[in-house]
């Protein structure tokens, strides 16, 4: 049984938990795949001293430094300290009683979305696409994203980081022959490693993300996007948490990315 399973038992857990003291992070989608392991990633590390997630209906949660944060219209009950925040998009999976009531962002509510956290009190925001090519909404890939990441960046967020759907690197060329050989003889071995291993996990996507989520607020200022051929290389690594550290230190992009041209 799940951690998230346990944790949206509606009806068999006692009063709504009160919010932990300490710095917080809230969870806009957490159902999904990708959500559901954010989730888990979040709660058993421990970077938080509250995980908060949006629901759109009551519950209960029942695993200790959980907290539903009912979200009505793009509002929020009331502000509250999760200065950090992260918006999951995700392909949905098959409607059941412990995701329904999960705030579900769709791609063109970003801005509005970012708003409303923005108002919440949020500085420290990470939005997380899916962890595949093949998960992304018809939205993104028609390229809204770049419209609604240019407004967002405006809204004034100490840090703001685009996750992007993890992507292989493309094949280098090569034009010694030596290295032509050498390029062919890793991949040779490469496809020794069974393709299980190569995938890209959801779980490895969320853990690097949990540990960006973690460290956003301590990294410098400005707004930045994780290429697509790093959330591969996270995808694929031992240690995540390392390679979070070492990006968030390298140099930002600038505040604001220049908007799309418009033909």
């Amino acid at each position: 049984m799940s951690l998230i399973h346990d944790a949206l038992r509606a009806g068999h857990a006692p009063a709504t938990p009160r919010r932990r003291a300490g710095p917080g992070v809230l969870v806009a989608g957490g159902g999904g795949a990708l959500g559901s392991a954010l989730l888990e990633q979040l709660l058993a590390a421990r970077h938080f001293a509250q995980v908060s997630v949006l629901v759109t209906q009551p519950v209960q949660a029942a695993l200790r430094g959980l907290l539903p944060v009912l979200w009505n219209d793009g509002a929020a009950a009331a502000p509250a300290p999760d200065h950090t925040a992260v918006v999951v998009f995700d392909r949905e999976r098959g409607a059941n009683g412990r995701e329904e009531a999960y705030y579900k962002p769709q791609p063109d509510q970003l801005p509005t979305l970012a708003a409303g956290l923005h108002a919440r009190g949020v500085r420290h925001l990470l939005v997380v696409m899916p962890h595949t090519q093949g998960g992304l909404p018809d939205a993104l890939k028609r390229g809204l994203a770049s419209l609604d990441e240019h407004t967002v960046a405006t809204l004034g967020f100490e840090h703001l980081v685009f996750m992007r759907s993890a992507q292989p690197p493309a094949e280098q060329q090569h034009e010694h022959p030596a290295q032509r050989l050498a390029h062919w003889m890793l991949s040779q071995l490469q496809m020794m490693v069974p393709q299980r291993e190569r995938a890209v996990r959801a779980l490895k996507v969320a853990e690097f993300a949990a540990h960006l989520a973690a460290q956003l607020s301590t990294s410098p200022p400005g707004t930045r996007v994780v290429p697509p051929e790093l959330v591969w290389e996270a995808a694929q690594a031992a240690h995540t948490g390392a390679l979070a550290t070492r990006w968030l230190n390298g140099p930002p992009l600038p505040e604001t990315p220049p908007p799309p041209s418009q033909r």
